[in-house]
């Protein structure tokens, strides 16, 4: 399958979403609310995925779309993209760039094509499960064999207490080198990019994961849930390179 028009048209909406984002960080004016689920959503929220929704209907009307903020439209059709407008609202709201705009082309329940965008640092990860280049160029994850030499991320260090095992979470991140929660999909960025080694989100949703899928793939790194199974419909995910991913899951999971 040529999925060149789709990577073109996947960089449009990365665009298009991040100029109508950025007039929105670090706003004084920025209004937050939060929605039932007790997370918060913005007007950039939103209006983001309109945008990229209106953009997807435009181009392909026969495809599927998944979004965060807007529910399913066609969710069974071969061809569905889901979008996350902004990954880290919390982040965002807080003028800190540690956020981003997740994009995903799934084909009959596979992510074959994902993108994170920061916009304010102007930086496009896109990947197809084989390769991926950050800005045009093409990026690895970096080989590290040691927990003890390895930087290791997390959203929330409190969180896998809530939703995982808590004890054997902080037990490995003892054993790291570098423990920082340079979080939400920027996090991913850093692993797929080799700036950092392991990624760790002990809870997930759909609009969370289908992008980082084919991102770390194409980075040769190694992605599943938090027990070592297919990230596809999971509800957590740890991405790592693959001479450290066995041993972090063992880690969680003694």
């Amino acid at each position: 399958m040529d999925l060149t028009p789709y990577r073109t048209f996947l960089g449009e909406l990365a665009a298009r979403s991040g100029e109508f984002i950025r007039p929105y960080f670090a706003n004084p004016d920025l209004v937050v609310e939060t929605k039932s689920d007790a997370t918060p959503v913005t007007l950039a929220d939103r209006g983001a995925e309109e945008l990229m929704r209106r953009l997807i209907t435009a181009r392909f009307p026969e495809h599927g779309v998944i979004g965060e903020e807007l529910g399913n439209d066609r969710p069974d059709a071969e061809f569905v993209w889901v979008l996350d407008p902004i990954d880290g609202t919390k982040s965002f709201a807080s003028a800190c760039p540690l956020f981003g705009t997740l994009i995903a082309l799934v084909h009959r329940g596979q992510p074959v094509l994902g993108a994170i965008h920061q916009p304010i640092l102007r930086q496009l990860v896109v990947g197809d499960g084989r390769t991926t280049e950050l800005n045009g160029r093409p990026v690895r994850v970096r080989p590290m064999a040691r927990l003890e030499d390895a930087t290791v991320l997390a959203t929330n260090l409190l969180s896998p207490a809530r939703h995982q095992n808590g004890p054997a979470f902080d037990a490995l991140i003892r054993r790291a080198r570098l423990v920082r929660t340079w979080g939400d999909c920027y996090g991913y960025l850093l692993v797929a990019t080799g700036w950092a080694d392991v990624m760790c989100d002990p809870i997930m949703n759909p609009w969370d994961i289908a992008a980082l899928i084919p991102v770390i793939r194409g980075a040769g790194g190694v992605i599943t849930d938090w027990q070592g199974k297919d990230p596809v419909n999971a509800q957590s995910i740890v991405a790592a390179g693959p001479s450290l991913h066995a041993a972090v899951i063992a880690a969680l999971n003694p």
